[in-house]
């Protein structure tokens, strides 16, 4: 049998399209399978709780409202951001020192963070708590010469400044190494490139350095502000009991029942964090603006807009 000599053959083969290959995904029995595991021992977990006289469900209602344990709730707040203020300032001071060419600067900053980071937080509270008992009197003046103020610290009653004090010197050691890491993750590009145009060091610090760094800085200090809030059930060790550990703790000690106070203490930290958390989502999204290449809707909606504005047909020939 002859072959066409046109070459129709290849052709019609070059033309006839591909047989579709039909995926078909493999099975997994093994997940679903430990999926339904997971789900009975969820809900065999949240019926016995809920059945379990030892939790103390009406104990629990009752108490979750009350106006000792909101008033704690209200404590516990001030301690974190009052805290936190003063760490983050003094971490940024401490981080500064570290990065700073003066030995005597960088020094001391190490010295503090070896210190602050190598004792626990509890005992450093005891040590405040303690405080009175090792300074009984301060005096403030020129050293050997006069004195102009005499404090006796005894006499004052001040275990919330005592436990703000004790928080905020132990997360600033913490908080000047994750500032210090977010300035050095930016370029010195950057920097010589914003000396170049002229810009002060404080200016590029400002406007260069920080803008970029927050990126960096943001996310581990979202999960210290946290940490704090959750640190703050040790001020005990002041003492200072009005937070809302402290208050939970006085309760259950009067009607002799601390799993349900336990509870209600343990709802209130996750409504504060769980708040903390969403803030620190919106932050990092805000900070982590240009990192990636996937655009915003408002990035969308400009180029959009831009698109239209170029694409329009441009009108007839006006007199003017």
């Amino acid at each position: 049998m002859s072959t066409p000599s046109d070459g129709r053959v290849g052709v019609d083969s070059a033309k006839a399209e591909p047989t579709p290959i039909k995926a078909v995904p493999l099975k997994h029995p093994g997940q679903w399978i430990a999926a339904a595991i997971v789900l009975i021992l969820v809900a065999l977990f949240v019926y016995g709780a809920a059945t379990n006289k030892a939790y103390a469900w009406d104990t629990y209602a009752k108490y979750l409202f009350d106006t000792r344990i909101m008033s704690g709730v209200g404590y516990t707040l001030a301690l974190t951001v009052l805290s936190m203020v003063i760490a983050i300032v003094l971490g940024v001071v401490l981080a500064i020192m570290r990065l700073s060419p003066n030995p005597v600067l960088r020094s001391t900053s190490w010295v503090y963070l070896w210190v602050f980071r190598g004792t626990p937080v509890y005992v450093q509270l005891v040590f405040w708590g303690l405080f009175p008992s090792i300074y009984k009197r301060i005096d403030l003046g020129i050293p050997f010469t006069v004195q102009f103020a005499h404090f006796d610290i005894q006499s004052l009653n001040a275990a919330f400044l005592f436990a703000v004090i004790g928080l905020a010197l132990n997360e600033a050691a913490y908080m000047a190494e994750i500032v210090r890491a977010g300035v050095s993750s930016v370029g010195e590009g950057q920097t010589e490139a914003s000396v170049a145009l002229g810009m002060t060091w404080s200016q590029t610090m400002r406007r260069t350095v920080l803008p970029q760094a927050m990126r960096v800085i943001i996310p581990p200090t979202g999960n210290e502000v946290i940490s704090m809030l959750k640190t703050t059930s040790l001020v005990a060790a002041v003492p200072f009991s009005l937070e809302l550990y402290g208050r939970a703790r006085d309760i259950s000690g009067v009607i002799f029942q601390p799993i349900p106070l336990l509870m209600v203490a343990s709802t209130w930290y996750l409504v504060v964090t769980s708040i903390l958390m969403v803030g620190q989502y919106y932050l990092e999204r805000y900070y982590a603006r240009g990192a990636s290449r996937e655009l915003t809707n408002k990035q969308r909606k400009a180029q959009s807009t831009l698109t239209q504005s170029k694409g329009a047909p441009h009108g007839g020939g006006g007199q003017v």
